[in-house]
């Protein structure tokens, strides 16, 4: 059976941090191999939400077997179109959705909103 975690997190500079320490509660539940992935990748996007996102809270969602982890990060946005990141490896930001993309085995977003899921597992 999966673990579950489901939190709302204050819109506020501290609200990275609150999220990673909200992950503690699946360790034991999660693949030890996959949390520092899970943290750095909750962290970015959780701080895009702060940055960018809509008024009120923002939620968090994982969903965990023990090798297999799915995250959901929502906010009262009105929504965005990722793009690719630019070549400019010396530009400071913008680096969050990179580090989906390479992080994970799968992720996206919901249309009109700021919705943002991934998936990480372990890779053989």
């Amino acid at each position: 059976m999966p673990a579950e975690l489901n939190v709302e997190i204050p819109r506020t500079a501290q609200a990275p941090f609150l999220a990673r320490r909200a992950l503690g509660e699946l360790e034991g539940d999660v693949d030890p191999e996959l949390l520092p992935d899970l943290r750095l990748l909750v962290s970015e996007l959780i701080t895009n939400s702060v940055k960018y996102g809509g008024e009120g809270p923002v939620r968090l969602e994982v969903s965990a077997r023990h090798d297999r982890v799915r995250a959901e990060i929502i906010d009262q946005g009105s929504g965005f179109i990722p793009v690719e990141r630019d070549g400019d490896l010396e530009k400071v930001g913008g680096w969050g959705l990179h580090l989906v993309e390479e992080l994970t085995s799968a992720w996206g977003t919901r249309k009109g909103s700021t919705h943002v899921w991934f998936e990480i597992d372990r890779r053989g």
